[in-house]
């Protein structure tokens, strides 16, 4: 009976602490962490994760960059990356000076989050690359985009529009059904490959001329922020050759491994990235000293 008794505590203790053991749901601060999409996508491919978030006590925010997910922008009329990515430098410009954001960047919104990192140092504790292109200082845009380019396997039914006549280079891109499913999605549940076949949007290319030009990142700026790379163990897009030569080339401060996900981490393993993410964010303090 006695031992009985000792099991009971035992078991009370851990369903009183756990939540926080788990999800960070303890005496810290809550944190906001700020997600932001990859190619084609938008806010709705963070579903999974918000309210894991949210029911730990953090904040989230998912943006829409300028034409993804409901942003009323048609992606013609984007002239520039800086176009592209202009919701995100417009939340995070509006966003109070005392406190700082955990800013999250799946897949090409590692350019994004890098831009950001630019412009607003003093408001990001730190700066994960989910499975993402990660320039730097050290490693320009132009060169990481030839490499990402040799990389490439098959682009099998991935569809291009030549807006600007077949003689020159694309001007939007997007998934194709076969190439989502077994490349991206390949290890996520069948409803999310559904719902991404249904719900993305064409990606506007620009050139690495306007990459470079508006993709100029410092050490004294983008260098001052904290920053992690997360690896997708069984990711098809960002393959390991390209993943392990950015680190090499711009090595991060930490860098982590999930296990078993595809290139939707966030759909494949979403508990596994929140209790990562929310690691991160109670080692990296966003609040200011």
């Amino acid at each position: 009976m006695e031992q009985k008794q000792k099991l009971m505590i035992l078991v009370s203790i851990l369903i009183y602490y756990l939540p926080s053991m788990v999800l960070g749901t303890s005496l810290e601060p809550a944190k906001h962490f700020v997600l932001v999409h990859g190619s084609c996508h938008g806010a709705w491919s963070w579903y999974k994760l918000v309210p894991l978030l949210k029911s730990a006590g953090h904040n989230v925010t998912a943006t829409d960059l300028a034409g993804s997910g409901v942003d009323p922008q048609q992606v013609n009329t984007l002239k520039s990356i800086s176009d592209y990515i202009k919701p995100l430098r417009e939340f995070l410009a509006s966003l109070p000076d005392q406190g700082k954001v955990v800013l999250v960047g799946h897949s090409l919104g590692g350019l994004a989050i890098s831009q950001a990192m630019e412009r607003f140092p003093e408001k990001i504790s730190v700066a994960v690359f989910l499975t993402a292109l990660m320039p730097g200082p050290t490693l320009n845009i132009s060169t990481l985009a030839q490499k990402a380019l040799m990389e490439q396997d098959s682009q099998m039914d991935n569809r291009f529009s030549y807006d600007d006549g077949p003689g020159n280079p694309p001007t939007t891109f997007i998934f194709g059904p076969l190439y989502l499913s077994s490349k991206v999605y390949q290890l996520s549940p069948p409803e999310d490959w559904a719902l991404a076949s249904m719900l993305m949007r064409p990606l506007r290319l620009y050139s690495v001329e306007d990459m470079s030009r508006e993709l100029v990142l410092s050490k004294k700026k983008y260098g001052s922020v904290n920053r992690v790379f997360i690896i997708s163990e069984k990711d098809m897009v960002s393959k390991e050759d390209l993943v392990q030569w950015m680190i090499q080339k711009n090595p991060p401060h930490q860098v982590e491994e999930i296990k078993g996900s595809d290139h939707m981490v966030m759909m494949s393993k979403p508990i596994q990235l929140c209790n990562l993410l929310v690691c991160i964010a109670l080692k990296y303090n966003y609040l200011k000293k």
